[in-house]
């Protein structure tokens, strides 16, 4: 994050400069590009107007707070630079107010200053997944308008890709809307989705949809403010329906209240006797089925299985196979974390050997390789320990991203660093976390390096099992106690899991 860095004279002197988190990035965009009808960020009585009423100062409904938090050191700001991620200019905030929001926050966020005013566009984003796509409100309203399309426009978020089912319910509410065909159809592709290039997985599926069908991604907040905040969005596009939850299974979606009326086929199921999916009162129950789970679908892609024709037209399932390599190809990050002394090395190494005579090409990060390149200059402190894991994160996320496998094995003591790591890499790949949960009696008799003698002694400050904790993980996906086992019985273990978990042929 930039914070608190400012800018030169070209943009408007020293003023600092900030880029806010993800939530309030997409916020800003929103503001931005027309799809929420604010001039800036809230101050605290209509931050709160919004959390308890459900309204803006003026009267007008609006469903969600719209902040920004900055850290203490830009409280006094009197003007802000917002920028991308990367530190291109956004647009500029002139402070109107601030404010201090506690632990009953309004926006739900935490506690911590607040800043308040309008922004002023200053560059044109060029950060984030689906640019080409982010379609502002205005640009789509004038595309339509120059192809006469005044009639309904039936918006449906897509927060994933579209299946047969999803796919009949669209196109039966669409045709209900229109008079001389199907009614048009506005995509909001939620950003970001859960996997990096699903949105691909969706536009495979355009030929199914109704003829005149747009697609803008938009990045919504998540969780219950994303689906509170979708049908105010998609009025700004003009949209005149909502479509309900499309990814309810089985059965409709809960209809949000909001500023469109809400178009419910109903639920589908699928009639095996005529081979089609139809609305679930037409089908007799003996002849019905449903869609497989997510988790179904996700390991029938692991071990490269072809996804049922009646489940998902080809054109999605190609992409998904393509996107969701069988996990033999896919890339992996193989996580060990435990104690110093755990024996998470010498297993790491047996491990990566092993992977790397099943034919598949590994990197080991553990050992002097990172003491040299990565960790270099970093101390035992808890923020320099997090930043070690973190940049071995990013590594292994990258060495995931190209097809490969990353052998990592840091003590990690700290489970909030450990996620951080499995959502990088998960945005390409596959993460598996082995905990070495070896006793700290038994890690401390080996210490071959004295280093818990030393820690005793107070010559390594905050040392992990002695002096500062070991968070245990619970999201373990395997758990070893070295103790009395045989190295080679460990190696095995992780093999054999990896095997049965497809990562490595032969299971």
């Amino acid at each position: 994050m930039n914070t608190g860095r400012e800018e030169g004279a070209g943009a408007g002197g020293r003023t600092p400069v900030h880029a806010p988190d993800a939530v309030s990035l997409g916020h800003l965009e929103l503001i931005l590009n027309g799809g929420y009808p604010l001039p800036g960020f809230m101050g605290e009585r209509e931050a709160r107007s919004v959390a308890e009423h459900g309204r803006l100062l003026d009267g007008e409904p609006w469903p969600v707070p719209v902040t920004l938090p900055v850290p203490e050191e830009l409280a006094g700001a009197e003007r802000l630079v917002l920028s991308d991620p990367e530190g291109a200019p956004l647009a500029e905030l002139e402070v109107q107010e601030r404010w201090t929001a506690g632990p009953d926050a309004p926006d739900g966020r935490g506690a911590g200053p607040r800043l308040a005013g309008e922004v002023v566009l200053t560059g044109p984003p060029a950060y984030g997944s689906m640019r080409s796509l982010r379609l502002p409100p205005g640009q789509l309203r004038a595309r339509r308008e120059a192809e006469n399309g005044h009639g309904p426009l039936l918006a449906v978020v897509a927060r994933g890709p579209l299946h047969h089912r999803a796919l009949s319910r669209l196109r039966a509410a669409a045709d209900s809307l229109g008079a001389d065909g199907p009614a048009e159809v506005l995509i909001l592709l939620e950003l970001p989705l859960e996997r990096e290039g699903d949105a691909a997985a969706v536009l495979a599926a355009e030929p199914l949809m109704p003829p005149r069908t747009w697609f803008a991604g938009v990045p919504l907040p998540p969780g219950p403010d994303g689906d509170a905040l979708a049908p105010y969005i998609a009025r700004s596009y003009g949209a005149t329906h909502l479509l309900a939850d499309l990814d309810a299974p089985g059965a409709s979606g809960a209809a949000p209240a909001g500023p469109l009326p809400v178009v419910d086929p109903g639920p589908w199921r699928y009639d095996t006797a005529k081979g089609a999916w139809r609305p679930a009162a037409e089908v007799p129950a003996e002849r019905a089925a449903d869609e497989p789970a997510p988790a179904e679908v996700d390991g029938m892609l692991a071990r490269g299985r072809s996804l049922p024709a009646w489940f998902t037209p080809a054109r999605v399932a190609a992409e998904l196979a393509r996107l969701r390599p069988a996990r033999t190809s896919r890339g992996l990050t193989l996580f060990f974390t435990g104690l110093s002394g755990s024996g998470k090395s010498t297993v790491a190494r047996g491990v990566a050997e092993g992977i790397r005579r099943a034919g598949r090409t590994v990197t080991l990060l553990d050992g002097d390789v990172v003491r040299r390149m990565l960790s270099k200059g970093l101390t035992f402190s808890r923020e320099d320990r997090d930043m070690n894991i973190r940049r071995i994160g990013y590594v292994a996320a990258e060495i995931t991203r190209h097809g490969g496998v990353a052998v990592c094995a840091p003590i990690a003591p700290y489970a909030s660093t450990r996620a951080e790591v499995r959502a990088m890499v998960e945005e390409n790949g596959d993460f598996f976390l082995v905990h070495v949960a070896t006793p700290l009696e038994v890690c401390e008799a080996r210490d071959r390096k004295g280093l818990y003698a030393k820690a005793r002694a107070g010559e390594i400050p905050e040392f992990t099992g002695v002096s500062d904790p070991y968070e245990e993980p619970d999201d373990a996906d395997l758990v070893l106690d070295t103790s009395g086992a045989d190295p080679a019985e460990s190696v095995a273990e992780v093999l054999s899991a990896l095997r049965a978990g497809g990562w490595l042929p032969g299971a």
